[in-house]
């Protein structure tokens, strides 16, 4: 095992699985000389040359379209997007193409295609580049949605990504870029898509979190058990399948649920969540489950308000709390 900050460990699995696949290349904004808005891409265009490594007008519409035109003739495009707040610019090639073509040709056809997505807020870029909207991409059928929070996993889930057969949406966290762990690379295995990930078990509440939210959630669980509190944590991973047995199974065991999502908590990823757990686990409940997102609002510029808006780990320890006095 290997220490790589997150970033590291994204760039190792893309530089692995383009050294693996001749068939695999990357395609986006100043990904190039640059390195990629965010320098996930640093040192590939020197490694591959730019028929692998292509650098790409500001169209988003237009290159994610060549992508699932190559991806449907064979290849593996990794597209990069720089902020997730772009991706509006991409919904009809994800939408009505890339989620479909497997559906209306069957085995005709395949759309392996990954688009790499930067989200979320904590660096103050304002409401146009600071938001998270994967219950967007995770309402389609067809596309696959994944949010990993730790080197390891965003290593193993994208090589699993980059493999797979159809469409994928990768979500990078800003914030998660510069955090390191340890890392089995290189030469790392894929992940399977659509597991969740049990951080630590517990017996008091459950907390489902992913991406920025789970960096939250573990510093808020050590704050609970100095309080005689014990979170069975669950890092989501995947948004589409959502692994909801693992979900189930611990609400089962603890009783109380608390999901924590950086996206807006209306028509959010939360509400399905809660909603799973009540259709299939009702009668274990000891309080109803809740939800902690971001409101909605435009996600401000102002640092202040930034972090007044985001849900924070004094918001989940306050949360859990209110769980835990709930009376009924």
């Amino acid at each position: 095992m290997n220490e790589y900050s997150y970033m590291e460990a994204l760039r190792s699995a893309l530089r692995d699985e383009m050294l693996r696949d001749q068939d695999v290349f990357v395609m986006g904004e100043d990904i190039g000389i640059y390195g990629g808005a965010f320098g996930v891409t640093q040192g590939l265009l020197e490694r591959f040359g730019k028929d692998r490594v292509i650098n790409t007008p500001i169209s988003e519409g237009g290159f994610t379209g060549v992508a699932v035109g190559a991806a449907l003739t064979g290849s593996r495009p990794v597209v990069e997007i720089m902020f997730m707040d772009f991706v509006g610019l991409i919904m009809d090639q994800l939408v009505n193409q890339a989620s479909k073509l497997r559906y209306v040709l069957g085995p005709q056809a395949k759309c392996p295609l990954v688009v790499r997505v930067a989200c979320g807020a904590g660096r103050c870029y304002g409401p146009t580049h600071s938001q998270t909207l994967e219950s967007w991409l995770a309402h389609i059928p067809g596309l696959k949605v994944v949010a990993p929070s730790t080197p390891s996993d965003a290593d193993g889930l994208l090589r699993a990504a980059i493999r797979d057969d159809n469409p994928v949406v990768f979500i990078e966290h800003k914030l998660l870029y510069g955090e390191k762990g340890p890392v089995a690379s290189p030469g790392g295995e894929p992940m399977p898509l659509g597991e969740a990930r049990v951080v630590q078990e517990g017996d008091d509440v459950t907390v489902v979190a992913w991406s920025w939210m789970l960096a939250e959630a573990e510093k808020a669980a050590a704050e609970l058990e100095e309080q005689d509190i014990s979170v069975d944590l669950v890092d989501l991973r995947s948004l589409s399948p959502i692994d909801h047995e693992t979900v189930v199974d611990s609400v089962k065991h603890t009783g109380r649920l608390l999901i924590v999502e950086e996206g807006y908590r209306t028509a959010g990823m939360s509400g399905e969540i809660a909603m799973r757990v009540f259709e299939q686990a009702f009668d274990y409940l000891e309080a109803p489950p809740r939800r902690l997102a971001t409101p909605d609002i435009p996600i401000p510029a102002s640092p202040i308000l930034e972090k007044a808006a985001v849900p924070n780990t004094a918001a989940i320890v306050a949360s859990v709390k209110d769980l835990m006095a709930y009376q009924g």
